[in-house]
């Protein structure tokens, strides 16, 4: 409680001094430059003691965010210069992309053996998670469409040679040809997810139809596989602060503190979109459904506070199977739904990928048409499967589906910024769609609530 109190403190006392800092600043202008520096960097510091009383890698991605904007305004030649890390970081995330959407598509689709032993709860949820999640996309789409977010944002001279406004093939066959990969490693090579992705489906249904005995070594394989990649991306994340701070202090220090107001924007957007999904999809399902909604929201509470914290739904994933379990879902519907949920059921990450990629395309001045928009739509909800355990992972997506589509990567340098705040809300929304689909299963299913609960999750629902 003490240890609450003080981080509690910390917070308002940072809030308080960066405010007054930046008043300063904004009222008297050179008059108070110090005094407004001084406050702004005790701020920081506070921000940064505040970092380290939390067993988390998100206080200190703020905490380089807010020290990167300060950088960026106070010594914008230095500022530019760290550009190198942010590069560095990017240069790591890309080299995830390939790997991760294979090992998470082949296991995700082989893991439960033969699909056709599947049988209907295996169908009914795939349905529920393609509609769900494409309506995730257009509520995006829509969204980003009426903000406009990114119109305005100025980009530095240097990245606009860099641009090509190209937009994708613009006849249906260049495009449906382009999906299929003719060498898989020539699309590992090349980045070219969308066609990795294909081949990941195609190989997952052929290793699902194997018996057992020539199925399981190699489902082991990328089972491990798929594990070594999420501990590989954690250990990326370890570098996220340095990369966040250096292209937020890159980005303000070559384009000025003007940007915020675009990333202010992109962020009000996305939590609106968010909060419009809940209201106008995911409510509407539950009482469909006749889900018991207020018990519903207490049992999925705590492993939605652990998603928001975290910023992974990974950490949140044995809590919501308890928490759905102890609600009335059997053992094994929540045993299929939830991990499957967590490669097809992105509520949160599709979304948000929909925002983001059009916003990198209003800022790179980049005109798409309806249609290119509703084919990236289509690629993001193939190539955003099984990025949920993996923090801030949207990230390899985002930068995939820029250079499928010929967009600049440099307004994502911008969107790292407050990737952070961004991966909070779209992962907590992943948890509790997928707690959604397991009740919304059971219940399709006619089996909710009539099992009895273990005794060893009633015991861990009580502790």
């Amino acid at each position: 409680m003490l240890k609450t109190n003080f981080q509690r403190i910390l917070l308002l006392s940072a809030a308080i001094l960066l405010s007054v800092g930046i008043s300063l600043g904004l009222i008297y202008g050179t008059g108070m430059h110090h005094a407004g520096v001084t406050l702004r960097c005790v701020a920081i510091m506070l921000l940064a003691l505040f970092a380290l009383q939390r067993r988390s890698l998100t206080p200190w991605i703020f905490v380089a965010m807010v020290a990167g904007a300060e950088l960026g305004f106070d010594a914008p030649m230095l500022a530019t210069s760290l550009r190198v890390f942010s590069d560095i970081f990017l240069r790591l995330i890309k080299t995830i992309v390939a790997p991760l959407i294979l090992a998470t598509l082949v296991t995700g689709i082989a893991g439960h053996g033969d699909l056709k032993s599947v049988g209907r709860m295996g169908i009914k949820s795939l349905i529920y998670f393609e509609v769900v999640t494409t309506l995730a996309l257009v509520i995006g789409l829509a969204a980003i469409n009426l903000s406009r977010a990114g119109v305005g944002l100025t980009l530095p001279a240097a990245t606009s040679g860099e641009m090509v406004s190209t937009p994708p093939p613009t006849h249906w066959q260049d495009f449906l040809l382009h999906i299929f990969p003719e060498n898989i490693a020539k699309s590992v090579a090349e980045g070219q997810i969308l066609q990795v992705a294909v081949f990941a489906v195609f190989f997952g249904i052929a290793l699902a139809s194997l018996d057992e005995q020539k199925r399981a070594p190699v489902l082991h394989l990328f089972e491990s596989f798929s594990e070594v990649m999420f501990k590989f991306t954690n250990v990326v994340m370890y570098f996220a602060p340095i990369g966040v701070g250096a292209a937020m202090a890159f980005t303000v220090g070559q384009m000025g503190l003007g940007v915020l107001v675009n990333l202010g924007k992109l962020l009000l957007t996305l939590y609106g979109a968010l909060v419009g999904f809940g209201l106008l999809v995911l409510l509407p399902v539950a009482l469909l459904f006749r889900v018991p909604v207020r018990r519903f929201l207490a049992a999925v509470a705590e492993p939605a506070t652990i998603a928001f914290a975290t910023s992974t739904s990974e950490a949140a994933l044995p809590r919501a199977m308890e928490s759905m379990e102890a609600l009335g879902v059997p053992r094994r519907i929540v045993a299929f739904v939830i991990p499957a949920g967590y490669s097809f059921n992105l509520d949160g990450s599709t979304l948000y990928l929909a925002v983001a990629s059009i916003f990198v395309a209003q800022a790179a001045k980049v005109h798409l048409s309806l249609g290119q928009q509703l084919l990236m739509m289509v690629t993001l909800m193939l190539t955003s499967k099984g990025v949920a355990g993996v923090p801030r992972a949207t990230l390899v997506v985002l930068l995939a589906t820029a250079a499928t589509f010929h967009l600049p990567t440099e307004p994502i340098f911008v969107i790292l910024g407050i990737d952070a705040l961004a991966d909070m809300a779209r992962t907590t929304v992943n948890v509790v769609g997928n707690c959604l689909a397991s009740v919304v299963v059971a219940k399709w299913e006619g089996e909710f609530g009539t099992e009895p609960i273990s005794q060893v999750v009633l015991e861990g629902m009580t502790e």
